[in-house]
């Protein structure tokens, strides 16, 4: 079980923030088919993976480095417990390699495959806030004081792209890819979408990593830059890693050239099993289940002058490989459901009502004014016969005169009380619903902000 923690947390006036994150590993027996009192044996790397960084070295200190790996008595295999393998343990030759060739390792204290990351940190992370622009939320703006990485041999592999790799920023779309800097990897990667789904009634969009991430340069020109390259699917970090013959690849060489399959029995690659992806909720940029896959592999081969490697074929040989997974839950994932997912809902339904709560008061409006109007035109009982009989006083040219007049002017009034009474109803109706969207819209954006900051 991996836990993490952030610290040195500093705010700067340019809209950034520094931090360092801390991680300690812890093993987790109700999660795990054995113990890490279990005893396996793999391949050595100290020694297979020495021979090969000093196979140019002179013949006679290449026998003077195998007289040594006798003397601890170091052999082409290793047998230790999973506890000493993953997490470090005492070596005579560690020590010796230490004093005298100082920086050929990277720890100066126990060896072993996760030894440098435990009780450590991921190095210091400089970040925008994004409070000036949402849309630089989480990008990184330097790693170790350093804008560009000096590990590759090209001014694009060398770039520093995209977040930390725990969030991005919101809005995304179907075109939008997840470029993050791994520092276990020394190198920005970027993942692209595969297809939409959702984590616990939750909406998401799943990204993965593309075919060409781990390609060499011959097969994909934009990574000639991580070059000395082998076949496709292994990432050469022997430049961040003391120039150890360490590759980074998917577990079972996975999206790899088939022929690494050729020299070792066992692997079955499925996407479904060593692939690794991210799912993320496109309107926060939130990752809510994530399982990132990854294969260490060792490049070892034949050395003359060092007795120890025997007549090993040139290979590439797996090493150990691991999954970080990781998933809201909890009442995280219930705020997260309640106030991104339903109360979006809720809104969407009422605006509709709102709508037919508008048309129905225009309509009982309209009808009371008709009712109102038809009551006012109704003639007054008493005044109607004298009415009368002024009229049949009147000369025939007279009425007609009387009539026409009348007829005009309530063609001309009428339509334009209609007309204005009309008008003065829709365009209250109009204010009243772009007042209530308004609030709605700001009450969301402000959710959608508390929940990603």
């Amino acid at each position: 079980r991996k836990r993490c923690q952030k610290d040195n947390i500093t705010f700067h006036p340019n809209d950034t923030v520094s931090y360092r994150e801390y991680r300690q590993y812890h093993f987790e027996p109700s999660m795990s088919v054995g113990n890490e009192s279990d005893v396996v044996t793999i391949p050595n790397m100290l020694v297979l993976g020495a021979a090969v960084m000093m196979e140019n070295l002179p013949y006679a200190v290449r026998l003077m480095i195998s007289a040594t790996f006798k003397t601890f008595n170091e052999g082409p295999f290793l047998t230790k417990t999973v506890g000493e393998l993953m997490w470090g343990y005492d070596s005579g030759l560690v020590d010796f390699l230490n004093k005298y060739l100082p920086g050929m390792l990277p720890s100066t204290g126990k060896f072993g495959l996760f030894a440098e990351f435990n009780n450590s940190n991921t190095g210091l992370f400089t970040i925008f806030t994004g409070k000036d622009n949402i849309r630089n939320v989480h990008k990184v703006d330097s790693w170790n004081g350093l804008t560009e990485l000096n590990y590759w041999r090209s001014h694009q592999s060398n770039m520093i792209n995209g977040t930390a790799g725990q969030m991005w920023p919101p809005f995304m779309t179907k075109e939008s890819t997840l470029p993050f800097y791994s520092p276990d990897a020394c190198r920005s990667m970027e993942l692209v979408y595969q297809r939409p789904g959702d984590f616990k009634g939750v909406p998401l969009y799943r990204y993965v990593a593309p075919k060409t991430l781990f390609a060499n340069g011959t097969d994909y020109a934009p990574n000639e830059g991580f070059c000395p390259c082998r076949q496709s699917g292994l990432l050469n970090v022997s430049s961040c890693r003391h120039n150890s013959p360490v590759f980074i690849s998917h577990p079972h060489f996975y999206n790899a050239d088939p022929v690494l399959l050729d020299y070792v029995q066992g692997l079955s690659p499925n996407e479904e099993e060593h692939g690794l992806f991210i799912d993320i909720h496109p309107q926060t940029g939130v990752p809510l289940n994530v399982s990132i896959r990854l294969q260490l592999n060792l490049y070892m081969k034949r050395v003359s002058g060092i007795t120890e490697t025997g007549k090993i074929s040139e290979v590439v040989m797996p090493m150990i490989w691991f999954e970080e997974k990781g998933y809201i839950d909890g009442p995280v994932l219930t705020t997260f459901h309640t106030n991104l997912v339903i109360l979006p809902a809720v809104m969407e339904y009422m605006q509709y009502g709102f709508i037919a709560l508008g048309l129905a008061t225009i309509l009982l409006a309209s009808l009371a004014h008709y009712r109102l109007k038809a009551s006012n035109n109704e003639p007054v009982k008493g005044s109607h016969d004298h009415d009368t009989q002024e009229k049949c006083n009147m000369t025939n040219s007279e009425i007609n005169t009387t009539v026409t007049s009348h007829q005009m002017k309530t063609r001309a009034l009428q339509p334009k009380r209609k007309t204005l009474y009309s008008t003065m109803k829709w365009t209250d109706l109009h204010t009243h619903l772009y007042i209530y969207m308004y609030i709605i819209n700001t009450q969301l954006l402000s959710s959608d902000r508390q929940c990603f900051s």
